[in-house]
């Protein structure tokens, strides 16, 4: 009896109830494509900008964009992967189904000290921390970083990577009942963004930091940058709490000649060979019990509504998962 394809789908765009469940058949892999039952499914800010219509996305759609699991088959033209490899990926779309048609080139292999469904939750936001922590501004003892949304799903992984590398973090987290998480990821000290004011605390701490991490933007930009020791740098490499306000480029020579980069994957890892030796890097860590994942809850593929209102909370430490 063949397995039927389950697969969330958004018809329309709106609250976490317009998520419907529905059924097919098993795709077969095109040509350097290849099939896979999926063990895991990362849920992300982005999947609910284009539920809520914050995106505007081409319906109907399946959602989610990473994951991981075991190849059924392969398509044409597919070398290095066979049936019954442990599997994940990132940048796919369709991902929250039981089975995802996935190119070849977008896999990276996962190794056996490191379980399917941590290898879904760390693989895209590990590799955003390592790529972070040793290549936008590469830390060392004698760094001192500020991580906003530290007790986040990246956050809290370069809160372990920078701690580390000897850096001094200080942590910034959305609430008081965050800090023990942050704190447990290396933190040194932790402050909150709540009030939306925490450049003077940081400053009394640190006296300015080297490097302040940033993936929520819009309301923490203004703030962050007086955070900054002069010649520092502003990594702002997301927007969970929507676009950044323009910034007049005086201002950084005000401040104290700072720099402002705002980085993505795509860019530093443009090539397979450069993606599949960050995820080698980061599976490593994983499974030397040096990085350790934090997964906030997973849930059946069919509650996909109930995981997007457990990420829209903000109350989530670590990942969120739909798993099949």
């Amino acid at each position: 009896m063949m397995t039927a394809l389950r697969r969330i789908g958004l018809l329309r765009q709106g609250p976490p109830e317009v998520l419907t469940v529905g059924a097919g058949e098993l795709p077969p892999p095109g040509t350097g494509e290849v099939l896979v039952r999926v063990a895991a499914a990362g849920v992300n800010v982005v999947d609910l900008h284009q539920r809520s219509g914050a995106y505007r996305v081409r319906l109907p759609m399946v959602p989610g964009f990473e994951g991981s699991g075991t190849v059924l088959r392969t398509g044409a033209s597919v070398a290095g992967v066979a049936a019954g490899d442990r599997v994940a990926w990132g940048g796919v779309a369709a991902s929250y189904a039981s089975h995802c048609l996935v190119p070849a080139g977008r896999l990276v292999p996962v190794p056996d000290g490191v379980s399917l469904v941590d290898a879904a939750a760390v693989l895209i936001q590990g590799m955003t921390a390592h790529l972070l922590a040793t290549d936008v501004v590469p830390l060392g003892p004698s760094s001192t970083c500020l991580v906003l949304a530290a007790a986040g799903g990246v956050g809290g992984l370069l809160c372990q990577l920078a701690a580390r590398a000897g850096a001094t973090v200080v942590a910034a987290v959305g609430s008081a009942g965050k800090a023990r998480a942050a704190l447990d990821a290396g933190a040194a000290r932790v402050v909150t963004y709540a009030g939306g004011r925490f450049a003077a605390e940081v400053r009394k701490l640190t006296g300015g930091v080297d490097v302040v991490y940033d993936g929520i933007g819009h309301d923490t930009v203004a703030e962050g940058l007086m955070c900054l020791r002069p010649r520092g740098t502003y990594v702002l490499y997301g927007g969970t709490g929507g676009p950044a306000a323009p910034l007049d480029p005086q201002l950084l020579k005000a401040r104290g000649s700072l720099f402002l980069t705002a980085p993505s994957l795509a860019h530093y890892d443009d090539t397979r060979e450069r993606m599949r030796r960050r995820a080698a890097d980061v599976f490593a860590l994983v499974a030397a019990g040096v990085l350790r994942v934090r997964v906030h809850a997973s849930y059946p593929l069919e509650q996909a509504a109930a995981a997007h209102r457990a990420l829209e909370s903000r109350a989530a430490i670590g990942k969120i998962l739909l798993v099949p």
